[in-house]
C-alpha cells in the first residue's frame, strides 16, 4: 500500500519514484510476480535509478529471468555483472561478497536449466480468441447473426432471435463506448485481519484507470496523483483520449460523481468522429437554432439537415432508419448510437434534472476556465471533410448540452461493470466470493435489451468487454431479454414494480409479474415465517395465521421481524469470531441460532441458508469437510429455492461444494458435483472463467486418483 502511495505522489524523472518502483519490483519478486517485477525494474531506470543501487536490481532482473526460462537474457546481465563488479569500489565488502554468492547459484541454475529439454509450455490461448463471435450480425456491430434489431410500436428498439438459441450461446460481445472506475468501491477485508490495522485499498488503486484489467504493479499519471493504469501503453492512450482534458478537472469529477465523469468522457470521445454529424444531432437539442450560430442562417440550414428529405427530393422513397443506425441501416458501437439513447427527458423529475444542469454548468465553467485550446483544436482537425467552422466549435454551451443529454441517458442506460472478489483470505482452502460494481460504462448494443424479471440472458464482463449469453433456450422469433436489476429471484412483484417504475419509467408486464400478481401475500419462500407448531408458512398483514386450516397458530409480524433482527445480529457476531479465528465459539454460536431459526423461519430463508454457509466456512476451516459438506448441501437447497437450479449463483455454491468434496478426497462426489458446477457456469461465462479453469484442474486431478471412501 505504501509502495502504490509513494509511486502515486512522486514527482517523475526523479530518485525518489525510481527507489518506489525499485523497492515495488522487490515486493513483488517475493510474490512471484515476476513479468510484473521485470516491468517495475525497467521503470526504475526509465526514472534514473542510482547507479550506486544498479548491481543488487539487475541481479533481481536476472533472477526474473531465469524462473522465467529467458536464459539468454539472463545470462548476459550475469556477464554484465560479473565484468562490472570488480570495478566497484561503492560496494562494502559483506555486501559485495552476498551479490557474489548469489550470482553464483544463479549461474549454476542458468547452466542446470539449458541442460535440460525444453520443458515451458506454450503460452496460453488468448481469453478473449475462444470468446470471439463465429460470424457477427451484418445489422448490429458485435452481436450474432442470432440476433436481429426490431422496433415495437410499445417497447420501442428491441433485439429478436432469428434462429432457436441454445443455452450458453453468445449474442452479443461489446467493448463499451465508454467507462469509468467506481473510485469508491473498496475490496472486502480479508477474514483474520480484523484486529489488525486496516491496509485495502480502493478498487481506484488496484484496477487500471482505463482498461480496467487487476494490476499489482500501477502507473501512475504524470500530472495528477488519482489516475493509475496498468501500462504505460495504456496510460498514453487515455491521455490521448480523454484524460488530457480530464487531468487536472480530477477533484471536481471525484465530487460531481460518476455520472458527470462518464458525460465528459463521452463527449469527449465523440472528437473522433463526424463531428458534423455530431454537431448537426447537438443543435437539434437546442430550440433555439440561433444559440448555436448567431453568425449565418445559412448554416442553421446545414444543421437542421435530414438526409431523408433529401432522397425525397431526388425522387426516391428511403424508409426511416431504426434510430441510432446509420444510412445503411446497421448499428454502430459509436457515439451516434450514444447520443440516439433516450434520455426520457419528461420523465425525471425537476429536482434530478436541476441537479444534472447544475453538475454540467459547473464542469463548463471549470473547462472555460481552463481555456482548452486542446478541445478546439482537435475538434478541427479530426474530421477535417467535416463542414464545422471554427467559431462553432469553440461554443462549449453547445457540448454542454451533450453532457447534460448524456446525464439524463445514464439513469436508464447506464451499465454497471462488475468483477468477481474473492472475499476470504488467500490461505483458505475453500475460497468465497462476492460480485462487486467496478466501473460505469455504456454499451450501446447492450442497451438494445428490453427487460424481464425472469431473462434469458446472462452477462458478465472480462475488463471493459461485456458478453452476453443466453442463459436458457430461446425459441426463433422470441425476444432476448435481459434483466436490469429487479429479478423475480431477489424481489418480490411490488418492489420490482416500484423499483423499474421509479428508475426506468415503466410498468413491467413480463411473463414473471403476470404470474406473480395473484400470489397470496405470504411472500417468497426466502423472507417467509413458518409457525412455530406445524411448520406451516405464515400468511397475513400485521397479525400473521398458520396456513393449515387445522391450525390456530398466530403471531404479531412485529414481533417475528424483532426475532428475525436479534438473530442476525447474533450471526453478525459469530461472522467476527470466524474472523478473528475463534473457530469452536463461532460455531457454537452457529449452531444456537440454527436452532433458533428453525423455530420461525422457513427452512428457505435466505438467513437460514447464510447460517449454513457460514458453518460449512468454519467446519472447512478446521479441515472436518464431511460437516462442512453436509452444511453446504443445506446452504445450496436455500441457493436453488431463491436464484433457481441453472442460475449464477447455483454455480457459485457447487464451486465451493466441489472444493469442500476434493479436499476431503470424496470421488465420486467431487466428479459429480464438478460436473453439476461447470455445466451451470459454461452457460453464463464461457469456458474461460476462473472458476471453469480451477474446476478442469480439480477433475483432472480427481481422475488420476483411485476411488476412496467419501467424506
Amino acid at each position: 500500500m505504501k509502495l502504490k502511495q509513494g509511486v502515486s505522489h512522486s514527482r517523475p524523472n526523479t530518485e525518489d519514484i525510481s527507489l518506489c518502483y525499485a523497492n515495488r519490483s522487490a515486493a513483488l519478486f517475493h510474490l512471484g510476480q515476476y513479468e510484473t517485477c521485470l516491468k517495475d525494474i525497467s521503470r526504475a531506470q526509465m526514472h534514473g535509478y542510482p547507479e550506486r543501487l544498479q548491481p543488487k536490481m539487475m541481479l533481481r532482473k536476472a533472477q526474473c529471468l531465469v524462473t522465467l526460462g529467458r536464459l539468454q537474457e539472463a545470462s548476459q546481465i550475469i556477464s554484465d555483472l560479473e565484468s562490472n563488479f570488480t570495478a566497484r569500489q561503492t560496494l562494502a565488502a559483506p555486501q559485495f561478497q552476498a551479490l557474489q554468492s548469489t550470482l553464483c547459484r544463479l549461474k549454476m541454475k542458468v547452466q542446470e536449466k539449458e541442460n535440460l529439454t525444453e520443458t515451458f509450455p506454450a503460452a496460453l490461448t488468448n481469453a478473449f480468441e475462444d470468446m470471439n463471435l463465429r460470424e457477427e450480425s451484418e445489422q448490429i456491430s458485435g452481436a450474432s447473426p442470432s440476433v436481429s434489431l426490431c422496433t415495437d410500436p410499445l417497447k420501442g428498439r428491441c433485439l429478436i432471435a432469428t434462429k432457436d438459441i441454445l443455452p450458453g450461446e453468445l449474442l452479443v460481445k461489446e467493448d463499451a463506448f465508454v467507462s469509468v472506475l467506481n473510485p469508491g468501491e473498496m475490496p472486502p477485508l480479508h477474514y483474520g485481519l480484523e484486529s489488525k490495522r486496516d491496509t485495502r485499498v480502493a478498487n481506484g488503486d488496484l484496477y487500471c484507470h482505463r482498461c480496467l484489467k487487476h494490476a499489482l504493479a500501477m502507473v501512475p499519471c504524470d500530472g495528477c496523483s488519482y489516475a493509475k493504469y496498468c501500462s504505460q501503453e495504456c496510460m498514453q492512450q487515455a491521455w490521448d483520449l480523454y484524460h488530457s482534458i480530464e487531468c487536472s478537472l480530477g477533484g471536481l469529477l471525484l465530487t460531481l460523481g460518476v455520472f458527470c465523469h462518464v458525460a465528459l468522457r463521452s463527449t469527449l470521445l465523440a472528437r473522433f468522429e463526424d463531428v458534423g454529424k455530431v454537431i448537426r444531432k447537438l443543435c437539434g437539442e437546442i430550440s433555439n437554432k440561433d444559440l448555436c450560430l448567431p453568425e449565418s442562417k445559412n448554416l442553421v440550414q446545414t444543421l437542421s439537415y435530414d438526409p431523408g428529405e433529401e432522397s425525397e427530393k431526388n425522387g426516391k422513397t428511403v424508409e426511416p432508419s431504426i434510430p441510432g443506425c446509420d444510412t445503411n441501416g446497421k448499428y454502430e458501437n459509436n457515439y451516434n448510437a450514444v447520443l440516439h439513447l433516450l434520455p426520457h427527458t419528461k420523465n425525471h423529475s425537476p429536482e434530478h434534472k436541476f441537479l444534472c444542469a447544475l453538475s454540467v454548468s459547473a464542469l463548463c465553467r471549470q473547462l472555460e476556465a481552463a481555456n482548452l485550446q486542446t478541445l478546439t483544436a482537435s475538434l478541427e482537425s479530426s474530421q477535417p471533410k467535416a463542414a464545422v467552422g471554427p467559431a462553432m466549435c469553440q461554443e462549449l454551451h453547445i457540448w454542454g448540452v451533450a453532457m447534460l443529454r448524456h446525464m439524463l441517458q445514464l439513469q436508464c442506460n447506464a451499465q454497471a461493470i462488475t468483477t468477481i472478489q474473492q472475499t476470504g483470505s488467500e490461505e483458505n482452502i475453500v475460497t468465497d466470493s462476492r460480485q462487486v460494481r467496478l466501473a460505469t460504462g455504456i454499451f450501446p448494443v447492450v442497451s438494445l435489451l428490453n427487460h424481464s424479471c425472469s431473462p434469458n440472458t446472462s452477462v458478465s464482463f472480462i475488463s471493459t468487454v461485456a458478453t452476453i449469453r443466453a442463459s436458457q433456450q430461446i425459441g426463433k422469433g422470441q425476444e432476448i431479454l435481459h434483466c436490469y436489476g429487479p429479478h423475480e429471484n431477489r424481489m418480490g412483484v411490488t418492489e420490482r414494480q416500484e423499483k423499474l417504475r421509479s428508475q426506468y419509467f415503466f410498468d413491467c408486464n413480463c411473463l414473471a409479474c403476470q404470474k406473480e400478481k395473484p400470489r397470496a401475500a405470504a411472500g417468497p419462500p426466502w423472507e417467509a415465517f413458518c409457525c412455530n407448531s406445524c411448520g406451516e408458512l405464515m400468511q397475513g398483514g400485521d397479525v400473521l395465521s398458520c396456513g393449515r386450516a387445522s391450525c390456530t397458530e398466530s403471531a404479531s409480524r412485529d414481533h417475528l421481524v424483532s426475532r428475525l433482527q436479534d438473530l442476525q445480529q447474533q450471526v453478525g457476531t459469530a461472522r467476527k469470531l470466524l474472523r478473528n479465528g475463534k473457530l469452536e465459539r463461532a460455531i457454537q454460536l452457529l449452531l444456537g441460532c440454527q436452532h433458533d431459526a428453525e423455530s420461525f423461519l422457513s427452512a428457505e430463508h435466505s438467513v437460514v441458508g447464510e447460517i449454513e454457509d457460514d458453518l460449512a466456512r468454519a467446519y472447512a476451516t478446521l479441515g472436518d469437510w464431511q460437516k462442512s459438506a453436509t452444511h453446504l448441501q443445506k446452504s445450496l437447497r436455500v441457493v436453488e429455492v431463491r436464484h433457481g437450479p441453472s442460475s449464477v449463483e447455483m454455480g457459485h455454491e457447487l464451486f465451493k461444494l466441489a472444493q469442500v468434496f476434493f479436499n476431503g478426497f470424496a470421488i465420486p462426489e467431487a466428479l459429480n458435483t464438478i460436473q453439476k458446477a461447470e455445466k451451470v457456469l459454461l452457460v453464463h461465462y464461457g469456458p474461460w472463467n476462473d472458476e471453469i479453469q480451477e474446476l478442469q484442474k480439480m477433475k483432472s486431478c480427481l481422475l488420476d486418483l483411485p476411488v476412496g471412501p467419501p467424506v
